[in-house]
């Protein structure tokens, strides 16, 4: 019997694809863990991997197809002694998505194929890569794991169920609780696209269809202005330390392979100071769901990063442990693969905060939209000269404003004052984020 392989949804955002390249053609050996084709996601490109093995009988959708449905049939594997040239469709509709693949974690897992148990020979376990990583690493026996991907393949949802309840069986998938309620229909979708161009001339516009991630963007930051109570708060921040610091550190930066090791940025010294603020006021380091509270044990820092057609915002994971050298060659890293569609899933899913930053535009301040399931995104603005009061007299200093937006169900107005002010702090005295 043929083996399926299915659009994967290879983030919780994707609801199509584009099937960019087949790295495979047919006819021919497929072994499980060959990357066989390349899928454009509304974040990035990425490589997907083969579950089964056998030969590749039957490409049912062709490379550069565009806006592919999750759980498509996209390819058709013969098994050991089938003949690929009998393998056809069969004239079946695609494969219906699975409620786990929509609304559960679940959907980020990159899976591509798999077949029925009675075909796996008894003993193997079909299960994605990535709940083969999180069981191996939670010491968890998938065999005792029942699947709920297409054909019972095991899942990261499934993985993280079994690891919560102790049990084999994975608990029906359902939609995260911190997720915000879909936008009512009548305003997610605002005025139609021909009554908008009745308001302009013929010809005197040019129509550029939307991209999954702009339908992405659209979409998310809609909800959240909609469903999260936001409310700002804004600091003005002296640089003149911190200026200083930066470049007494990079001319000492050690030679690495005839290059300086590192080059320190503002915006990394932005990232450390507001980890290093989420360590100090822990109570402001949380995200909201509608049962409780996730109170987090790590500062993991979201950064803003412009692509073509949008932005994705990359995560440093434990920043506040890190120093401000490693994270700037991680942010410089993370940027580079973000803006060639790089990244994996985990590189730009999750985080506890985000920092957004349009100083190098000459912004002087600016408001940001928070991000769930983030509590907090700081808008960092250009630093600039600016009369300031010392002493009780007039001076000159380097100042930057930033503004904190905040979703007020988790971080009350003192408790945003509170991290600000850790924040402020930092940032004016920086050798204290050194020690």
């Amino acid at each position: 019997m043929s083996i399926k392989i299915l659009m994967p949804a290879l983030s919780p955002t994707m609801e199509k694809g584009n099937l960019a390249k087949w790295l495979k053609k047919e006819g021919d050996k497929i072994k499980s863990g060959d990357v066989i084709a390349e899928i454009e996601t509304d974040k990035a490109t990425m490589e997907v991997e083969a579950v089964d093995e056998g030969i590749l009988a039957k490409i049912v959708v062709e490379a550069g197809a565009q806006d592919v449905a999750v759980n498509t049939l996209i390819a058709l594997i013969a098994e050991e002694g089938e003949d690929p040239k009998s393998v056809t469709t069969g004239g079946a509709a695609p494969a219906p998505a699975p409620a786990a693949a929509v609304s559960a974690p679940a959907a980020s897992a990159p899976a591509v194929s798999s077949s029925a148990a009675s075909a796996s020979g008894g003993n193997r376990v079909f299960a994605s890569p990535l709940a083969k990583r999180i069981a191996k690493e939670a010491g968890v026996d998938l065999a005792a794991i029942k699947g709920s991907g297409p054909h019972g393949r095991v899942v990261m949802a499934d993985v993280e169920a079994a690891k919560a309840g102790g049990g084999a069986k994975a608990a029906p998938a359902a939609a995260p609780a911190s997720a915000p309620a879909a936008a009512p229909a009548a305003l997610a979708s605002g005025p139609s696209a021909d009554s908008i161009k009745k308001l302009f001339k013929e010809g005197s516009y040019e129509e550029i269809p939307h991209d999954g991630m702009r339908k992405t963007i659209a979409r998310r930051l809609l909800e959240s202005k909609q469903t999260v109570p936001h409310f700002y708060l804004t600091v003005d921040c002296e640089l003149d330390a911190l200026l200083a610091l930066r470049e007494q550190l990079n001319k000492a930066a050690p030679e690495k392979n005839g290059k300086p090791a590192y080059k320190l940025s503002v915006n990394d010294m932005v990232i450390k100071a507001m980890a290093m603020a989420l360590k100090a006021v822990p109570d402001a380091n949380v995200s909201w769901t509608e049962n409780a509270m996730l109170k987090h044990k790590h500062a993991d820092v979201g950064v803003a990063v412009s692509i073509p057609g949008g932005l994705i915002t990359p995560v440093i994971r434990g920043a506040c442990h890190k120093t401000v050298s490693a994270i700037s060659n991680e942010m410089k890293d993370l940027a580079a693969r973000a803006k060639d569609r790089k990244l994996k899933p985990e590189e730009y899913q999750g985080g506890t905060t985000a920092v957004s930053n349009l100083g190098m535009f000459g912004v002087k301040d600016f408001a940001a939209i928070v991000n769930p399931p983030h509590a907090t995104i700081l808008a960092v603005g250009a630093g600039e000269k600016r009369p300031v009061v010392k002493n009780g007299e007039l001076a000159v200093a380097t100042v930057m404003s930033v503004t904190l937006s905040t979703d007020h169900r988790a971080v009350d107005g003192a408790l945003g004052a509170e991290l600000m002010q850790a924040f402020k702090r930092f940032i004016e005295s920086p050798m204290s984020m050194l020690v």
